[in-house]
């Protein structure tokens, strides 16, 4: 018997940990999302027009590299990450992918992020700042799943692939991206701390 694994959803994963002077930048981000948070007015009431527990710019701010050097530096770690990963799923693309946005989330405990997919990119993805004990892993959908219809669960111990759904537990510096297709979701935050993280959309 073979079996053949077809259509397969490739999820990228990779760290900024290992780069020479991690720490430093890393604490630099934090710092420069912390500084949208209070000073981000237009973030703060769409986050609670859309009941979002915490601080979002995804409303109201689409120039973050602009604006900070620290979101410019980053910009160009993900532009290598979103080449390598494009390049690892054979696409045939005219140009490099081009940044779309970029903004940063910072999840207070309780908080989360229902299921959702990003239109208009097609890579998306996230790099992690602050990962406290207890906080939300991203939570991945087969994307087969409205399409399964009869089709019975799984047994407990079933291969990652063969999972209606897979939750990726980073740590700061981890960078995950996959295809802007793929539903996902940020589980309810259980951190007694929050949880910050930057998001992007590649088009």
């Amino acid at each position: 018997m073979t079996l053949r694994p077809l259509f397969v959803t490739q999820v990228y994963e990779a760290t900024l940990a290992t780069t020479p002077g991690f720490e430093d930048f890393n604490a630099d981000l934090s710092d420069a999302c912390r500084m949208l948070a209070d000073e981000d007015g237009a973030g703060r009431a769409w986050s609670k027009a859309h009941a979002y527990r915490g601080y979002t710019s995804y409303g109201s701010l689409n120039d973050l590299p602009n604006r900070m050097p620290e979101f410019a530096e980053l910009k160009k770690h993900l532009d290598r990450h979103a080449l390598a990963y494009a390049k690892a799923l054979n696409f045939n693309l005219a140009r490099k992918p081009r940044l779309d946005n970029l903004w940063v989330n910072i999840l207070k405990p309780g908080g989360g992020h229902t299921g959702h997919i990003h239109p208009h990119a097609f890579l998306s993805g996230t790099v992690y700042v602050e990962v406290p004990d207890g906080a939300s892993a991203l939570k991945l959908e087969d994307p087969r799943l409205p399409m399964m219809m009869a089709r019975p669960g799984v047994v407990a111990d079933a291969p990652e692939a063969e999972k209606p759904f897979v939750y990726l537990a980073p740590s700061a510096g981890t960078v995950l991206m996959w295809e802007s297709w793929l539903r996902h979701e940020v589980p309810t935050n259980q951190a007694k701390s929050e949880r910050i993280s930057i998001s992007f959309n590649y088009a």
